[in-house]
């Protein structure tokens, strides 16, 4: 899945002004890398990234994936899904949304929602400190997923029926 085109060249013009304001050189792999996370829906991960930068960027490296993401992110052109201790993934999108996340397979996907956006926090999390950001992530089995579960779950075509066995039961042994 990919981002609209308008919206990629919204996103890079955006990464272009923020690496000059922050005198940041704009390198062809920095460019490249943060193309690969802009163009995505999917949320990808810094080896995700690197496969797909590398197809067309054969000398790029998985180091140098890994410290441009994070140049990134340290820039606020991109955010970070997921504890920093696993797999994290990048997300281009700063508009305020909220993302759903399958237990099984990982796929993340951005949804809106106006009546989300509008919650208050409570005083007790005002409290913990200050709030840069907030997100709602909701977590279950995606279609595709429980479409697989599903068809696993289903009885298969010439099977015996349960509670019977072609196999002979086995004669006790005495010793």
């Amino acid at each position: 899945m990919n981002v609209d085109a308008s919206e990629v060249e919204r996103r890079l013009h955006q990464f272009k002004a923020a690496c000059k304001k922050a005198g940041v050189k704009l390198t062809h792999q920095r460019l490249e890398i943060f193309r690969e996370v802009a163009a995505s829906l999917e949320h990808p991960d810094a080896e995700a990234v690197f496969k797909c930068v590398r197809l067309r960027m054969p000398t790029v490296s998985l180091d140098t994936v890994y410290r441009t993401l994070w140049l990134l992110n340290d820039l606020r052109v991109v955010t970070t899904l997921g504890p920093r201790r696993e797999r994290v993934r990048f997300d281009a999108n700063l508009r305020a949304h909220h993302h759903y996340v399958c237990v099984r397979c990982g796929l993340t996907m951005d949804f809106e929602g106006v009546d989300l956006a509008a919650l208050a926090i409570p005083d007790t999390v005002k409290r913990m400190g200050s709030i840069l950001a907030t997100r709602l992530e909701v977590s279950g089995l995606c279609a595709r997923c429980a479409k697989k579960k599903a068809e696993r779950s289903l009885p298969r075509k010439n099977s015996q029926p349960q509670g019977r066995s072609k196999r002979r039961p086995r004669p006790l042994r005495t010793p």
